[in-house]
């Protein structure tokens, strides 16, 4: 960014919105840690050998949507403006957690969580966006709120999925679907384009 530009005006809002939408994104992952290999076990009659095998396969789907699609992102990001790219992954994260609740075959499953790792990977759009409204002074202490709301959803997920779980293995899936949908209604209304 150039030094002589100056940065823009951004309510506290929207940068609750971006904390918000770490949070989510990393929900998308710990949520549902607990429940998924409970699910594949269903999908796959009772076999655990099965189960654990298209577990590795779900993970490993993920983490490499994950490592190609933040670059992907980022890129967008930086030639349509952060406030698309961010609302978009809110959005796809919420329909995709909806596909995941609805499945019921493992390949719509599995592809509601190729879905999940492509749009989750939003964490270069935040950051990016928390460096483009933050004064250069202020940075390390925005940095490490997302931080924080990353560290916070690892640790609270696997807790509230397991809970939501032993109600229903799907309901985990719905919450998400319905935190990410309401997170993208509200960032609709207070997130401004930062570029």
């Amino acid at each position: 960014m150039d030094a002589a530009r100056p940065l823009p005006p951004v309510r506290r809002a929207a940068l609750a919105f971006i904390f918000i939408t770490v949070l989510v994104d990393v929900l998308a992952f710990g949520l549902i840690i607990p429940v998924l290999p409970h699910l594949l076990k269903q999908f796959t009659d009772g076999d655990i050998a099965q189960a654990t095998v298209w577990h590795g396969v779900f993970a490993t789907s993920f983490m490499v949507m994950q490592f190609f699609f933040s670059p992907v992102l980022g890129a967008l990001s930086d030639h349509f403006g952060r406030r698309p790219v961010i609302l978009l992954s809110n959005l796809g994260l919420g329909v995709d957690f909806l596909i995941m609740a609805l499945a019921g075959t493992l390949p719509w499953l599995l592809f509601g969580r190729i879905l999940s790792g492509i749009t989750s990977a939003s964490f270069s759009t935040a950051n990016a966006y928390i460096a483009d409204v933050t004064p250069p002074e202020k940075r390390a202490a925005a940095f490490g709120k997302i931080g924080m709301a990353f560290g916070l959803g690892f640790t609270l997920a696997p807790v509230f999925g397991a809970w939501l779980g032993q109600i229903d293995l799907r309901l985990p899936f719905y919450a998400a679907a319905a935190m990410s949908l309401a997170n993208f209604c509200y960032g609709l209304f207070v997130l401004p384009e930062s570029l």
